[in-house]
């Protein structure tokens, strides 16, 4: 189906985790929203890959989607070659999204920088006709890069979404992923993101974007372009 935004996420929970609150936005502003998961996680520590699949269709009802699919390609092995590449293009072909959302290349996790840099050819790819696939060309109007935790330099956002009405349900679905995530009564070795504090570090991260636009929580994105902003009064004022 045709779709309105399409986030890429290199596991399940990864767009929950960070563009969860702007993807609940697009929802309950009407839009079609969808999630392409490029593989199926199954090299993580905790859960199962059946698991994790029942975990990732509660948070897509949660988060409003429209859509979500699963390329399944090998997890903790998503790389820059031809067959990864092409069923990316395949996927946006199919939803034809006008806006792409794909994770920044500054990352803790490999399939992280692998997925924003195979996502950007993909976008671009996508548009060729000579290029076959089972769906005629079509290119994204934009890419947008969401930013993922790491203990690096932070890249400087190009704008910050207001989250603030939509972070308890960003919770929410983040906290669909059970098996990830913090549980007292699990037997599974504790993880980086299964530590009690992950949670609190996840709010603490909103709070502090949403503190640099005024408001309570926010979420940080970047855009490789210059941007262009035909009236500058309206759209700093809030004119329409």
């Amino acid at each position: 189906m045709k779709l309105d935004v399409l986030a890429v996420s290199p596991h399940p929970d990864d767009v929950e985790l960070h563009c969860g609150g702007l993807m609940i936005r697009f929802a309950d502003l009407g839009y079609a929203t969808g999630i392409v998961d490029m593989s199926r996680g199954e090299k993580g520590t905790r859960g199962t890959v059946d698991g994790r699949k029942g975990e990732a269709a509660a948070a897509a009802e949660i988060l409003g989607l429209s859509a979500r699919q699963n390329l399944e390609l090998p997890d903790a092995r998503i790389g820059a070659c031809e067959t990864h590449r092409d069923a990316l293009v395949e996927a946006i072909r199919s939803h034809r999204p006008d806006l792409l959302l794909v994770p920044h290349e500054v990352a803790r996790h490999p399939d992280h920088a692998a997925t924003a840099r195979l996502a950007g050819d993909a976008a671009f790819l996508a548009g060729l006709e000579k290029i076959e696939t089972d769906h005629p060309a079509f290119r994204p109007r934009k890419v947008v890069f969401y930013l993922t935790h790491h203990r690096y330099q932070e890249p400087r956002p190009s704008f910050i979404v207001d989250i603030s009405t939509t972070f308890d349900r960003k919770i929410e679905a983040v906290k669909a992923h059970r098996s990830q995530f913090h549980d007292p009564n699990s037997s599974e070795p504790e993880t980086y993101i299964s530590r009690p504090e992950f949670l609190e570090e996840v709010d603490a991260q909103s709070r502090y974007y949403g503190a640099l636009i005024g408001a309570r929580y926010g979420e940080p994105f970047v855009v490789r372009e210059y941007l262009s902003i035909d009236d500058p009064l309206a759209h700093f004022a809030g004119r329409k």
